[in-house]
């Protein structure tokens, strides 16, 4: 279970060549997401695991599950765009559905990683799944 927007992501990953071409992709698609208000960058939303600070902050909408995100990190802002289509629009059991480690595996992203960074994927994932599951 993966959204329209992670298929087009998955088929744009095809087409680039290499991890730093993907890494700049990944760059550009944290500078275009939406700013998340500094208002909502509290503790609650801060997400524990992370090497940088990211906050992931719930925005369901009719009965449809979405988020904004924010880091201090620019590759991590582009990961938080990368969850961000994998999720966004989904129902919550939806996205408890969703299999993250084998769809990011699709994007080539865990062999590029380092330990923190992946870690930090999880944590973020982890809270995605968190909130969802509280929607339910």
């Amino acid at each position: 279970m993966t959204t329209p927007a992670f298929e087009d992501l998955a088929e744009t990953f095809e087409f680039l060549d290499d991890w730093e071409t993907r890494y700049r992709h990944v760059i550009e698609l944290g500078k275009a997401m939406p700013a998340m208000p500094e208002a909502l960058k509290v503790p609650a939303t801060k997400v524990e695991g992370c090497a940088s600070q990211v906050w992931l902050h719930p925005m369901p909408a009719e009965g449809r599950y979405d988020f904004l995100g924010d880091s201090d990190a620019i590759i991590v802002r582009g990961l938080i765009a990368v969850l961000h289509t994998l999720y966004a629009g989904l129902t919550p059991a939806e996205v408890l559905a969703v299999d993250a480690p084998a769809a990011l595996a699709r994007l080539g992203l865990h062999e590029h990683l380092s330990a923190q960074r992946s870690n930090g994927v999880r944590a973020m994932v982890e809270r995605i799944r968190a909130h969802a599951a509280a929607a339910l």
